[in-house]
């Protein structure tokens, strides 16, 4: 059996840097892709092995996902798993949001996510086998204030893995979807949307108990179980538990924590 293949987009930081490592750590060959040139070089430079990739280019254009799905099948004929990482961060509410952060945000958190799964799947699915692994957010679960349209892009990439997950069964090719809320991290270098909220994201940041390397090590280990719906973040587990299963009472304690947020900011 061959050494395995897998593409991480926005590899270049953060999450998909600290998975690139975990993954070339068991051996497997890894396409680091970014839109940063210096960043994701980097990151290919110190993976352990050999064999890797790095790829400059932007998730929310198809020309230039053309252009990665075009070398991948050229240089590696295909891929084992496919993590759709790269994404930014917006804040503000409905009404303060603009029709120009939308539209960016979606071309990126959700397109983008889409864009990656139409090129690489079909041949996972003639091959069958193959995973999709794609980093959504707690916030496309929470229904938290202040986090609109970034909050709405995730909550479609979790629908879409959801829905992809059905598509797939029987094929031989596993989906999963991250959830992390905010953990220590360079996300807020990507920020859009409104100043005012910015600090408050500071603050869920500093506040945050888990480390980028925690996050990177649990979200890693769920995937390899081939888990689907992955909180890689501690507390999300119990959160997402009594959304469902007390809606009113999880409500009410998420109003109370964005307010102490919004005053400590």
């Amino acid at each position: 059996m061959g050494r395995r293949r897998v593409l991480i987009t926005g590899a270049g930081s953060g999450l998909g840097q600290a998975l690139a490592h975990r993954y070339a750590g068991t051996g497997a060959r890894v396409a680091c892709v970014d839109l940063d040139a210096t960043r994701v070089e980097l990151t290919r430079a110190a993976l352990p092995g050999d064999g890797h990739l790095a790829i400059v280019a932007n998730v929310g254009s198809d020309d230039s996902m053309e252009q990665v799905h075009e070398r991948i099948a050229g240089e590696w004929g295909g891929l084992d798993v496919l993590m759709n990482n790269a994404g930014i961060a917006t804040g503000g509410t409905l009404v303060e949001s603009t029709p120009q952060e939308w539209q960016e945000v979606l071309q990126i958190n959700l397109m983008g996510v889409v864009r990656g799964c139409r090129l690489f799947l079909p041949a996972m699915i003639a091959a069958g086998a193959g995973q999709v692994v794609n980093t959504a957010s707690f916030a496309g679960l929470a229904g938290a204030p202040g986090l609109m349209s970034y909050g709405v892009s995730k909550a479609a990439v979790v629908a879409l893995s959801e829905q992809l997950r059905a598509e797939l069964e029987g094929s031989g090719v596993r989906v999963s979807v991250l959830c992390p809320a905010f953990f220590r991290s360079n996300l807020l270098e990507s920020w859009r949307g409104a100043a005012r909220l910015r600090p408050v994201a500071e603050a869920m940041m500093r506040k945050a108990g888990d480390s980028l390397e925690q996050v990177a090590d649990r979200a890693f280990a769920a995937i390899e179980r081939g888990d689907f719906l992955v909180f890689p973040t501690r507390k999300e587990p119990l959160r997402w538990r009594l959304k469902r299963w007390f809606p009113e009472y999880y409500h009410r304690r998420l109003c109370k924590t964005a307010k102490a947020l919004r005053q400590e900011s």
